[in-house]
C-alpha cells in the first residue's frame, strides 16, 4: 500500500516536470496585490522565521518524518495537495450543499467570506515569503528527498496553512458547533506539507496563526454585512404586484455590498405595466412553451444545488487543473474570491431591483400557466437566475477567456431555464442579463488594476 502510494508521488513529479522547470519564482509580486478586507499584505507580516540553529534542528525534523512515511501520511499528503490550497475547503462546502446538510440562511455567505479569507492570507503570505526568502527544506539541504514537487516560492510561511488557517476560522464562525473540526482539518493541511518534506513545521505554525488573524478581520466584516436584518414592512397591494406572504431575501436590498457603491447602483428601469400588450405578449409565451424532457431537466437541474451554486466552482476548479493555475496559489486564490464576491453583490443588485417593483410572477398574472415546480417566493423583476449567471459567467470568462464561449453559453441556459419553467417573463431574463454584466462590470475592472496583472 505504501509502495504504491508513493509511486504515485512519482508519477506526479514526471508528470509536473515541465511545469516545474519554468524559470522564476511564482507570482514574486503577489505580495503587493489588492487586497479584499485587510489593508494590504505588508500590514500582516509574520514574525520573523527561526535562527539558523533553529532551521537546523527543524531540518531534522522533516527528514525524520520523511523517514517515518506510513501509509496514512501519504493519502493525507495526496488529499490536501490535490488542487490549489483553498480547493479542498471549497469542495468542503460544496459537498455539504449538495447533500443538503444543514446551511446557515445565505448560505452564499460561506463562500464570499472564506474566499476573500483565504486569498488575503494568501496575498499577506506571499508579502512575508518574499520579504523573508527562507529557503524549502530541500534547498536547504539538496540532499533531502521530497515526496512531492518543491513549489518554485518560499518556504516561510506556508500557503497551504494560512488557506487553511483562514478557511477553518471563517468555517468555525459559521459553524461554531464544528470549529474543533475545522481546527483539525486545518491543522492536518498544514502539516501534510511538513510531512512531503516541502515546509518546516515554523512555517505550518505560523502559516496557521496568519491564517487566523487574517480570519478575524472577514468575520468582522461578516458580522456587518446587514444579512442579520429584520424584516417589518408589509407587501404592498394593488395592480401588477406580486402576491405572497412572508418574501424571501426582502432585507437584501439593506446589505452591504462588497464593491457596489450601493445596492441600487446599476437598479434597472421599471418594468412596463402587467396589462401591456408587451407583458401579455410575454405572458402568453410562457403558457405556450412546449415544455420537453431535455428542458424540464434542464429547469431542473437549475434549480438544483449544482445549478444555483457548485457548478460554478467546478468549472473554475476544472479550468484551474487544466492550465495548472492550481500550482500557482494567488492567482488561483484571486479567482475563487471574484467569483464568490462577484455573486454576493449580484444578489444585492438583483433584489434591490425586485423590491422596488414588487412585480407578480407569469402565473399570477396569468392562471393558465402552471409552473413546472413551485415558484420562488420574491418578486419576479428582475431574475435572480438571470442576474447571478450572467455575473459569475462574465467573471469566469474574464478569468479564462479560452472558456468563454463555453461559459457564456452555459450561463444563457441557465437564465432561459426559468422562462422554461414558467416562473419568469423574458423581460425578467433579459433584465437580468444586463444586470449581471453591470455587476460584473466592476470586479473584472478592479481585477485591472489589483496588481495581478
Amino acid at each position: 500500500m505504501i509502495r504504491s502510494l508513493f509511486t504515485v508521488f512519482a508519477a506526479v513529479l514526471c508528470l509536473f516536470n515541465i511545469a516545474l522547470a519554468e524559470p522564476g519564482l511564482i507570482e514574486p509580486n503577489a505580495g503587493n496585490w489588492k487586497t479584499w478586507v485587510i489593508s494590504s499584505g505588508k500590514d500582516f507580516r509574520v514574525p520573523p522565521p527561526p535562527d539558523a540553529a533553529a532551521a537546523a534542528a527543524e531540518l531534522a525534523q522533516v527528514r525524520d518524518l520523511l523517514a517515518k512515511k506510513d501509509a496514512k501520511s501519504a493519502e493525507r499528503i495526496i488529499f490536501w495537495d490535490a488542487g490549489s490550497p483553498g480547493y479542498r475547503w471549497i469542495d468542503l462546502v460544496n459537498s455539504r450543499y449538495l447533500t443538503g446538510q444543514t446551511l446557515p440562511p445565505y448560505p452564499h455567505r460561506i463562500y464570499t467570506y472564506m474566499t476573500m479569507a483565504i486569498y488575503d492570507a494568501t496575498i499577506a503570505a506571499w508579502e512575508s515569503k518574499a520579504f523573508y526568502s527562507r529557503p524549502r527544506p530541500t534547498e536547504m539541504d539538496p540532499t533531502l528527498k521530497a515526496v512531492l514537487p518543491t513549489p518554485r516560492s518560499p518556504s516561510y510561511p506556508s500557503e497551504h496553512a494560512a488557506a487553511a488557517g483562514a478557511a477553518a476560522a471563517v468555517l468555525s464562525y459559521f459553524f461554531p458547533d464544528e470549529a474543533s473540526s475545522f481546527q483539525s482539518m486545518a491543522e492536518e493541511a498544514a502539516g501534510s506539507r511538513v510531512m512531503a518534506g516541502l515546509q518546516f513545521p515554523s512555517d505550518a505554525s505560523a502559516g496557521l496563526a496568519l491564517g487566523k488573524r487574517v480570519a478575524d478581520q472577514v468575520i468582522a466584516k461578516a458580522k456587518t454585512d446587514g444579512s442579520d436584518a429584520v424584516w417589518t414592512g408589509t407587501v404592498p397591494t394593488g395592480p401588477c404586484k406580486w402576491i405572497g406572504e412572508k418574501p424571501g431575501n426582502v432585507t437584501m436590498p439593506g446589505w452591504k455590498p462588497i464593491l457596489l457603491a450601493s445596492a441600487d447602483e446599476f437598479r434597472p428601469p421599471a418594468p412596463p405595466d402587467c396589462h401591456s400588450a408587451t407583458v401579455k405578449a410575454e405572458a402568453d409565451a410562457v403558457q405556450q412553451f412546449e415544455r420537453k424532457f431535455l428542458s424540464n431537466y434542464k429547469a431542473f437541474y437549475w434549480q438544483s444545488p449544482a445549478g444555483l451554486m457548485t457548478s460554478w466552482y467546478d468549472y473554475a476548479s476544472k479550468w484551474m487543473f487544466e492550465d495548472k493555475t492550481d500550482y500557482d496559489p494567488p492567482r488561483a486564490a484571486r479567482a475563487y474570491a471574484m467569483l464568490a464576491s462577484v455573486y454576493h453583490d449580484a444578489f444585492i443588485a438583483s433584489n434591490d431591483g425586485k423590491y422596488a417593483y414588487w412585480y407578480l410572477r407569469p402565473h399570477q398574472l396569468d392562471p393558465n400557466i402552471t409552473p413546472l415546480f413551485p415558484a420562488p417566493n420574491f418578486p419576479s423583476y428582475p431574475s435572480n437566475h438571470s442576474t447571478l449567471s450572467t455575473a459569475r459567467c462574465e467573471v469566469l470568462a474574464s478569468l479564462f477567456p479560452n472558456h468563454a464561449e463555453f461559459i457564456r453559453a452555459i450561463g444563457k441556459e441557465a437564465g432561459d431555464s426559468r422562462i422554461w419553467a414558467g416562473i419568469h417573463y423574458e423581460m425578467d431574463n433579459q433584465t437580468g442579463v444586463v444586470l449581471g454584466k453591470a455587476v460584473a462590470g466592476k470586479f473584472i475592472e478592479r481585477a485591472k488594476t489589483d496588481g495581478a496583472d
